[in-house]
């Protein structure tokens, strides 16, 4: 007895993982082997032969991931006491990872269509912290999902350990999914990247099953009529349109039955149509919003909600789905509101941002001027080395890129801004794309000051805001250097000032 609280026992992760293992690996196999059998059916080879390897070779590697896995299930278990969770594997090798309960930020439940099916989760606990180079999280899976909901409110809600789950009313939402946030879908960075990567896609496929040069004779013959910029014009309107379709398929699966709750002091993020998902976040871990405008979304009036909070850290810099976005890009008036409820403020309507100097802008121009230069230059070196295509292709840069650089450089610039409410250090910076972080005044821990020759040079000075959430920094760009220090003393009085050498 610890506290009159029982210890929880070791348990066994769910052996249906096995399954699961087996049909993920043999599903994947058979994806990679039947475009190989298909081309011995068109060259007219042995098909038989083929086939039954690649059966075999299916079945065996299914086999051999499920026996793996099989006695990864075998020699593992897990256990959730009054103090830590811990994770044992005591097979050859013995490991055991542990977590202190009271360190934990994140319980994150995650479900793809096979483990969904078999009803089962996999949960991923999180502490945000770096223990001897390694990640300080550990993972079950899976465990049934009645046992990962129970696990989410012990370990969130500080529930003794072993409690029975208890049936509560679905707390109201702060945020629900609106389909007209479709449309801020086809404006992302991922259209063009869609439809680029389904062309090669179709090649890779054709080359696969041995038709790849009929299908680019079939599209030479299609277009044969045209000119090379109307068929160049033809092709990249075909990818806009695949990527497009491939956007808005991508925007379903991520935010299918969205729902952002507030829970006994937890946020809880609900999303997914074939993988589901579901973060749960302590509202005291909370350290600030990031309102982030991505250009295409900028151009259409909207912004997503990203979260800075402790725990999240070393999530958001090695997973693909964004946990730490707590709204998906959304009109402007939407976003806003959603910061202000999850903050229980506003300082992102209330704050008076103030420009930077114009030493800023002339630095940002430069920095443009630099990247152009640079770009012409290796080009022109290496056309002067190899062929004189390349000395054409550089002045060529040089022109088309040279307004690009600059308009971006006055867009930076118009967007540098920072400011002070009560409660809240803002700062806003990003060329095209733009944030606005709102960061807590209470959670940065220390001021980091840089300075470059160049900046020496102007009178500028960077403030960094040490925080322990998320990115662990944040930034106020090029400011005065007397701007800057006198923000870092008001932000948090007295934090900055034994480091300054008075003025004499």
């Amino acid at each position: 007895m610890r506290g009159g609280v029982v210890s929880g026992a070791w348990e066994r992760l769910d052996r249906r993982t096995v399954a699961v293992s087996a049909l993920t690996v043999g599903g994947i196999a058979v994806g990679i082997a039947a475009p190989i059998v298909w081309g011995f059916v068109r060259r007219d080879g042995p098909v038989g032969l083929v086939a039954a390897i690649a059966g075999g070779g299916v079945l065996v590697l299914a086999g051999l991931v499920a026996l793996a896995d099989w006695l990864r299930w075998r020699h593992s278990s897990y256990r959730v006491t009054d103090e830590r969770v811990e994770l044992r594997y005591a097979w050859v090798v013995h490991t055991l990872r542990s977590i202190p309960r009271d360190r934990v930020r994140t319980v994150d439940l995650m479900a793809n269509p096979l483990l969904r099916m078999f009803g089962l989760t996999k949960v991923k606990v999180g502490t945000g912290q770096q223990v001897t180079g390694q990640r300080s999280h550990l993972v079950l899976d899976p465990v049934t999902r009645v046992r990962a909901e129970q696990l989410r409110r012990e370990l969130l809600d500080r529930a003794p350990a072993g409690a029975p789950p208890v049936a509560e009313a679905e707390p109201p939402a702060l945020a629900t999914l609106d389909w007209s946030w479709i449309r801020y879908a086809p404006v992302a960075v991922t259209t063009p990247i869609l439809g680029t990567a389904a062309f090669g896609a179709v090649m890779q496929v054709a080359d696969w099953a041995g038709v790849q040069n009929s299908v680019i004779s079939t599209v030479g013959d299609v277009f044969a009529e045209v000119s090379v910029p109307v068929l160049v014009a033809a092709l990249v309107a075909i990818g806009l349109l695949i990527g497009v379709v491939g956007s808005l398929g991508v925007f379903v699966e991520m935010w299918w039955r969205y729902r952002l709750t507030r829970d006994r002091g937890n946020l809880q993020v609900r999303r997914g149509l074939f993988t589901t998902r579901s973060l749960s976040l302590e509202q005291r871990r909370l350290r600030g919003v990031d309102l982030f405008e991505p250009f295409g979304a900028r151009l259409m009036g909207a912004a997503r909600v990203d979260v800075v909070a402790t725990g999240l850290k070393e999530w958001s810099e090695r997973d693909s789905s964004d946990p730490q976005t707590l709204l998906p890009a959304a009109p402007m008036a939407v976003a806003r509101r959603v910061a202000a409820t999850v903050l229980g403020d506003d300082p992102l309507s209330t704050v008076d941002i103030k420009g930077h100097p114009v030493a800023a802008r002339t630095r940002r121009l430069w920095w443009a001027t630099y990247a152009v230069v640079g770009v012409g230059g290796v080009l022109a070196v290496l056309g002067l080395l190899l062929t004189v295509v390349l000395v054409h292709l550089a002045w060529i840069s040089v022109v088309v890129l040279t307004p690009v650089a600059v308009l971006l450089a006055l867009d930076d610039y118009r967007n540098l801004g920072h400011g002070l409410t009560d409660g809240y250090l803002v700062t806003r910076f990003g060329p095209g794309s733009r944030h606005t972080v709102a960061l807590q005044r209470g959670g940065i821990i220390g001021w980091t000051v840089r300075r470059s020759p160049f900046q020496r040079r102007a009178g500028l000075v960077t403030i960094a805001a040490t925080t322990a959430a998320k990115g662990g920094q944040y930034q106020v760009r090029d400011l005065a250097e007397q701007d800057g220090l006198r923000l870092a003393e008001a932000a948090v009085p007295g934090l900055l000032t034994p480091f300054l050498e008075p003025r004499r």
